[in-house]
């Protein structure tokens, strides 16, 4: 049904950017403060990522990817702790629309493998999702790692997370962007 929701979206709105902006983020957005505020279970905020996550794979055939992609490299990962990809999955398919090499990490993967990872792909940028508030010293924590492994690395960061507080200690930091939505994010891959 959800699915099908979506394509019928895509029928009257061709805008894959449009369907993830204003359908999915507000939709995850509201589950989110509806968990945080008690609402709804664990589960029921599990079931509707869980639905969102499967959407998005059904329609990943859908994306306009350019046939050839240029030299760019993203690698996308969560915050430490984070247990919510769907947000940055996003991302990684706006990266791949724009024709950059996108390297979708998602959650749970350790700094030291990260580290490593970046090492051998060498990626332009790095995007970290901060779904929750809870865990945005733990995004601190990884943009240290990061900027100490790799000075000259661009780190963009962005999720529901910033809904509480848009910058944080990182910003006097030189190549980190907070980016709100898949649009600035668009907007700014074109301008690179």
């Amino acid at each position: 049904m959800c699915a099908t929701i979506a394509k019928n979206y895509l029928v009257e709105n061709p805008s894959i950017k449009d369907l993830y902006e204003e359908v999915f983020k507000e939709a995850l957005y509201e589950v989110g403060r509806l968990w945080e505020a008690n609402k709804i279970t664990v589960a029921t905020e599990h079931l509707a990522t869980a639905i969102t996550e499967g959407i998005l794979n059904e329609l990943y055939g859908e994306l306009d990817i350019p046939e050839t992609k240029h030299q760019h490299k993203v690698v996308l990962a969560c915050a430490s702790n984070e247990a919510h990809q769907v947000g940055v999955k996003m991302v990684a398919d706006v990266f791949e629309m724009n024709g950059w090499e996108s390297y979708f990490l998602g959650t749970g993967i350790p700094m030291s493998e990260l580290v490593k990872f970046i090492q051998q792909t060498e990626p332009a940028v790095v995007a970290i999702s901060l779904s929750i508030f809870f865990n945005y010293r733990n995004l601190v924590e990884m943009i240290a790692v990061l900027k100490s492994e790799f000075p000259n690395l661009t780190i963009i960061v962005g999720g529901q997370g910033f809904l509480h507080q848009k910058e944080g200690s990182f910003e006097k930091l030189e190549n980190i962007k907070y980016i709100s939505n898949l649009y600035e994010l668009d907007t700014y891959l074109k301008s690179i």
